[in-house]
């Protein structure tokens, strides 16, 4: 069975509090195709998250979500994303964000297993990351969380054991997040390959096909459905 026909037989999932409601959630466009965003001085964390808070108050929301396989122009701040050439730049979005207040806490969408965890420090990256290892059926795959809080790794260990709706994280501020509004980074990855506590989040042109075939949408686990 492949992962993404596992993952859409699944019942819906959570990586937030199950009682936040469909209607809480609200998309969010952060392309280069957002006019709007001509108008917003990205690069700055604080007139990003205005942005951001705008977005879900005028749809009286709590939660704004989306960016897989967006391309974005949010990643020219720093030099860890920038490229001379078009084609290797990386600024194609491979994880779903969640953008929510912070210290948010963060659960288990499935039983797993931490696989390994980090503080990614680069501008821009990660910063507290945390990935579990997760077996349906023989199928093993991995969820990453990206743009955590130090406490959420402080204390934790590779092989700890997490129940599905288990607390795991919360989420953590700019100071701590690789200078991003407060979000999670939710992210599927088949092949973890050598990667320990970090896997890329964001893809070039160039290597597109490889991340689109190793990073199934997340959604098709968490299952929003806002229309």
């Amino acid at each position: 069975m492949s992962l993404e026909i596992l993952l859409r037989s699944l019942p819906k999932s959570y990586v937030l509090d199950k009682a936040t409601k469909e209607s809480d959630f609200v998309p969010l466009d952060l392309s280069i195709y957002n006019e709007d965003l001509k108008l917003v001085d990205v690069s700055s964390s604080e007139k990003l998250s205005q942005y951001v808070n705008q977005q879900i108050a005028s749809k009286n929301g709590k939660v704004a979500f989306g960016g897989f396989l967006e391309t974005r122009g949010i990643y020219n701040r720093s030099n860890y994303f920038n490229s001379v050439d078009p084609e290797t730049e990386r600024n194609i979005h491979l994880g779903l964000d969640l953008w929510i207040e912070v210290n948010t806490p963060i659960y288990a969408p499935l039983d797993g297993v931490v696989h390994s965890f980090n503080n990614n420090t680069n501008f821009g990256d990660y910063g507290p990351t945390i990935i579990l290892k997760h077996t349906i059926d023989r199928v093993s795959f991995y969820t990453l969380y990206g743009h955590l809080s130090l406490p959420s790794i402080a204390s934790l260990r590779v092989g700890q054991e997490f129940k599905k709706g288990d607390q795991i994280a919360t989420l953590g501020d700019a100071t701590v997040n690789g200078d991003y509004p407060p979000h999670l980074h939710f992210q599927i990855i088949k092949d973890i390959q050598d990667y320990y506590g970090d896997y890329p989040g964001v893809s070039s042109k160039l290597d597109l096909e490889f991340y689109k075939a190793n990073c199934p949408d997340p959604n098709v686990l968490l299952k929003i459905d806002v229309r």
